[in-house]
């Protein structure tokens, strides 16, 4: 019996950030609920190697993998949506298929033909996704290609999808994710745009299977007539997607217009279960919840792109744990460096029940944030630290209690008397080779909790395992000065000797972990730490109120 082996590569019609990730993401779960195992691929066109040296402000979250890939954040939608754990064999970068196409010309292993773009490139693009495939024993690899299909940096990597169809055309399949505009003044849905993305992707030799027609509403039939005309598709495969309460209902809205069905039997495939049941309740919960909570994101990377790309994964954390605790988030956005120019503003998180410093790197706006974590110790707000939240939590608590003036990080000041927060050893001599690219410390790593904590409450389990991303660490010779003075290390890596956790004594809810827990938070199981987070804010907030 010959095993299934489909490939639907996902692509952007005229417009950029229409949701074609949660679109890919979407697909995979509604072809994973009907009992076909999968694997999800996102392709990136940028020279970059992969994401972890560009700016989050202005290309959204870097998402880390369990082996340490920092990739872009559709990964982090594929992991919520699927459940599954993706690694570097699920990320693809221009750079990389450049990188390992010359390393291969350089070791001979052309055996001395002339290397061409030609198909060369596109080759080693077949290879990488083929190689996910085995890897994942996948039936369908859903390959999400970021950008439009107009750009002329996509061309190669739709010219390997080209070259797939054409050796296997019983098995290669195109989605195309179009924006329908309804201008103001008209008040109609246009679909000349998505007709122009079609035209443009039968030049690069492909035609569509499959339409999604992203849109601030749903299509109407007479628009899907048209569409099906001039790209020659029945009707059943020119889906609408209009905007939708939650993220998590675009599967359930795809499955209304039977998506998962007509695609299965386009690809030749029937139905062996149908399990979107949980996923359904889901979605019907959160549109009933109407309690709030308000939690505030002390953060920096608020210019260029939205708070949303940028904290992506800290933002669906909070989701689910709110959802949980059958409440909806609130999330007030505020910026690190407005405290720093006038720390009476700090006033304003007297009016949140619950604060969270998440990642970052530098030393800008760092001092809006310890003023922060001053603020949430003093008046007994629930506070949450992750990665540069914990570090800042640290230097803090040893400037205030310990009166140790100076203390900082090294990251922060160099020159510092007092290093709390220091280099990590081997990453001291990366930093003077500058040599940045992908020598953090990434991926996942063990961490034993202290039996009597907030963390083990939230856990239940001695031993835990948690993605990182850092270059500076606690630094272990102030362990015994700041415990004694109520900074309890109660998450330790034993391997490294590295502290994971830090929590302050006598206060209802106050945790910095050195990882990033939100990166392993999905919707249907929150995190343990966030969901205590949130418990505790929402204590916070109903005792107010008494």
């Amino acid at each position: 019996m010959q095993k299934v082996k489909k490939y639907i590569f996902v692509v952007g019609g005229v417009m950029s950030s229409v949701g074609k990730g949660v679109a890919a993401a979407s697909l995979a779960k509604i072809l994973q609920s009907k009992g076909y195992s999968i694997a999800s691929i996102k392709c990136d066109m940028y020279v970059n190697v992969d994401a972890g040296t560009i700016r989050p402000a202005e290309h959204g979250e870097v998402f880390v993998g369990e082996d340490g890939v920092e990739a872009d954040q559709d990964l982090g939608n594929y992991e919520r949506f699927t459940n599954q754990t993706c690694t570097r064999d699920n990320y693809i970068t221009t750079g990389q298929v450049y990188q390992e196409v010359i390393r291969r010309e350089r070791n001979l292993e052309y055996d001395g033909e002339d290397v061409e773009v030609v198909p060369d490139i596109p080759n080693e693009i077949i290879r990488r996704i083929e190689v996910c495939q085995r890897k994942n024993k996948a039936e369908v690899t859903v390959v999400e290609i970021g950008g439009t299909v107009g750009e002329y940096q996509v061309l190669l990597f739709l010219e390997a999808a080209r070259m797939m169809k054409v050796k296997n055309p019983a098995d290669v399949f195109f989605v195309l994710v179009s924006y329908l505009p309804t201008p103001t003044i008209l008040g109609e849905q246009k679909s000349k745009p998505t007709q122009y993305a079609i035209r443009t992707l039968n030049s690069a030799g492909i035609m569509p299977d499959f339409i999604l027609c992203r849109a601030d509403r749903a299509v109407k039939e007479n628009i899907k007539n048209t569409i099906s005309t001039v790209c020659s598709l029945p009707h059943e495969r020119i889906i609408s997607a209009p905007d939708v309460y939650s993220i998590y209902d675009v599967p359930i809205n795809f499955e209304k217009e039977n998506l998962g069905q007509v695609m299965l039997q386009t690809m030749g495939l029937k139905a062996r279960t149908q399990k979107l049941e949980d996923w359904k309740k889901l979605a019907s919960k959160i549109k009933k919840i109407n309690k709030k909570v308000t939690i505030g994101i002390v953060g920096k990377y608020f210019n260029f792109k939205s708070c949303r790309d940028t904290y992506i994964s800290v933002i669906e954390a909070i989701n689910h744990a709110c959802w949980f605790n059958n409440v909806k988030p609130e999330i007030l956005w505020l910026d690190s460096e407005e405290y720093e120019k006038n720390d009476k503003k700090l006033k304003e998180l007297k009016n949140v029940d619950g604060i969270i410093v998440p990642g970052g790197f530098g030393q800008r706006g760092t001092e809006g944030m310890l003023l922060a974590a001053r603020y949430a110790r003093e008046n007994k707000i629930p506070y949450f630290g992750l990665c540069l939240g914990m570090q800042i939590m640290t230097i803090e608590f040893s400037r205030n209690v310990l009166k140790l003036k100076k203390a900082n990080s090294t990251e922060l000041d160099l020159n510092t008397t007092n290093p709390v927060i220091a280099t990590m050893e081997e990453q001291k001599k990366n930093i003077a080779e500058k040599n940045y690219g992908g020598t953090m410390r990434l991926g996942s790593y063990k961490a034993n909790l202290e039996i009597d904590s907030l963390s083990y409450k939230a856990y239940g389990e001695k031993i835990i395992s948690e993605r990182h991303r850092h270059r500076y660490e606690f630094n272990n010779y102030y362990q015994q000065r700041l415990e004694a003075a109520g900074l309890k290390v109660t998450g330790f890596n034993r391997e490294r000797g590295l502290v994971e956790i830090v929590e302050v004594k006598n206060h209802p809810w106050m945790v910095g972990v050195q990882f990033h827990p939100e990166f392993k938070s999905r919707p249907l199981n929150p995190h343990p730490l966030f969901k205590d987070f949130v418990k505790a804010s929402l204590k916070r907030k109903n005792k107010i109120k008494k």
